[in-house]
């Protein structure tokens, strides 16, 4: 009988960018795909995380990030498939935010995003549609206790394209459990931000290797484009 061999944690000095690259660079990667219907999910694209002349907690990594994310949201509506943006703020005394508000508190700390506030709003370089769908949500995933999963189902979608920030947080819990729902995840690079390139790329590698097809975003809007 063969001794059954597990693998010991991979040491690399190679930073996380390589690693992202290197995985995207193989010919072999394995892809879920498209499926017949998408959607666009746009997670947190608020002024909070995205005015860096506002705010402290806002981060950028392609500067072009909003115009990526209004492009193939446009595509989509011309297609008739649905566009959906969330946002995330607190009542008044922070305490909707459970324990994930108790870490901190500043001016600056999550559960201080309130309703209505400057923090709260989208960017206004957000090009949102009167019919696109527009909800606040708590938690870092856009599907928890939100009405996502239904609004989906009711549009036959089975395909979501998950943009927005940050791309180990909110992004990252969103493409986990769009997958966990079982529609095909696509991650369009260009579209994600995050605070450091190492949380980026680590990320980006492991939903590649997991949970979503990592694209560029030019791959989603060929997509569209052929429907």
């Amino acid at each position: 009988m063969t001794d059954i061999v597990g693998t010991k944690m991979v040491e690399s000095n190679k930073t996380a960018r390589q690693m992202f690259e290197e995985i995207m660079a193989n010919p072999d990667r394995k892809k879920f795909g498209f499926g017949e219907k998408l959607a666009i999910v746009n997670v947190d694209p608020q002024q909070a995380y995205t005015r860096l002349d506002m705010f402290k907690t806002s981060y950028e990594t392609d500067p072009r990030q909003i115009e990526y994310i209004n492009t193939i949201s446009r595509l989509a509506r011309e297609k008739g498939m649905p566009v959906i943006w969330s946002r995330v703020a607190y009542k008044e005394d922070g305490s909707d935010c459970g324990v994930w508000g108790t870490r901190t508190d500043t001016e600056d700390s999550l559960q201080n995003i309130k309703y209505g506030s400057p923090r709260h709003e989208f960017d206004p370089r957000c090009e949102i549609d009167p019919a696109d769908l527009q909800y606040t949500k708590r938690m870092p995933s856009a599907f928890f206790e939100t009405q996502l999963a239904s609004y989906l189902t009711f549009h036959k979608v089975d395909t979501v394209v998950v943009t927005g920030g940050s791309t180990s947080g909110c992004v990252r819990a969103t493409a986990v459990d769009s997958l966990s729902y079982g529609y095909r995840t696509i991650v369009p690079i260009e579209t994600c931000a995050d605070k450091h390139e190492s949380f980026h790329f680590a990320n980006l590698t492991d939903l590649q290797i997991k949970y979503a097809d990592v694209e560029p975003v030019q791959t989603v809007i060929d997509w569209l484009e052929a429907r």
